[in-house]
């Protein structure tokens, strides 16, 4: 005798899981909803960047030292070539150069970190995205918190040098917390467009390191912008692009608040409103951009 026919006979699947309350894996939820799971996993993001943090450089002898050395080493590499050999420090006397120059280095190796980590922070991650279900945005975010907790500590050498080159501590100095904090912003943002790209095309960790290099030389890393230019035969509005790049105003910013022979003359106009604008462009538009992506990570 055959079985009695089944009452799901002839549905298709779509009709079989709304029947039975059943929902798509990983499906991705609304905005609103994705933002409160990310505050739920505050804690996790927190903790992972911590520990990513302390492995960075368990196996080497010195440890977190490498923290500080690694900038500062790349400091006074650039400074014995923009400095003594190319003489980049043009309208800069000494005392205001080298400063000038480590908190450039400083503060772009904070964002070219954030952007490295970030585009292999789906990718080198495979494992823990496909064996656990959570806010893939937590993974680039974390990168990023962790990459400001580096900064930090690099900021205990930055103030010695400051000190040791005549620029002491002031009101002015409040002003890092708040560049600081947009560019942490910034950087998040763009950690999670390229972390999505990165995701799809995992070459792209490979080609990354040439854009932050050219990005680095049209920031005034090494140099100051309006300095370098002026003996150029070049149009005004180039030297007003280099000079709002984000990378570019963040550094001038932190330059300002705390080397005191770098004047308010070497900000580009509306200068703080160019550092929010860009935290919030890249902030908002790179995880929205990443939440759209969410149901295909980990994926193929």
């Amino acid at each position: 005798m055959s079985a009695p026919p089944s009452a799901d006979d002839g549905l298709s699947p779509s009709e079989l899981a709304t029947k039975y309350g059943l929902s798509v894996s990983g499906a991705r939820v609304g905005l609103g909803e994705y933002i409160r799971q990310m505050w739920g996993r505050r804690h996790f993001i927190l903790a992972f960047s911590q520990a990513k943090l302390t492995a960075q450089y368990s196996q080497a002898k010195l440890g977190q030292l490498w923290q500080v050395a690694t900038p500062l080493l790349n400091a006074l590499v650039y400074y014995l070539i923009f400095g003594l050999l190319l003489s980049t420090s043009r309208g800069m006397p000494h005392e205001v150069f080298i400063p000038f120059l480590v908190t450039g280095v400083f503060v772009f190796t904070f964002t070219q970190n954030s952007v490295l980590a970030g585009v292999r922070s789906i990718s080198g991650n495979l494992g823990l995205v496909r064996a656990l279900h959570f806010p893939r945005a937590s993974l680039p975010i974390s990168f990023s918190l962790q990459q400001l907790q580096q900064l930090l500590f690099s900021m205990i050498v930055l103030v010695v040098i400051m000190v040791g080159f005549g620029s002491y501590p002031g009101l002015s100095w409040l002003l890092v917390i708040p560049a600081l904090a947009l560019q942490f912003v910034f950087n998040t943002g763009l950690s999670l467009i390229v972390a999505r790209m990165g995701a799809k095309t995992p070459d792209l960790a490979q080609l990354m390191p040439f854009v932050l290099r050219t990005w680095m030389y049209a920031s005034g890393v090494m140099f100051s912008i309006p300095h370098m230019l002026a003996e150029k035969d070049v149009p005004g509005w180039v030297t007003d692009v280099l000079q709002w790049n984000p990378a570019a105003v963040y550094m001038d910013l932190i330059r300002y608040a705390l080397i005191d022979g770098y004047s308010a003359s070497n900000l580009p106009d509306h200068v703080w409103a160019f550092a929010l604008g860009w935290a919030v462009l890249a902030g908002s538009a790179g995880f929205v951009y990443f939440w759209k992506a969410e149901e295909q990570y980990g994926r193929g």
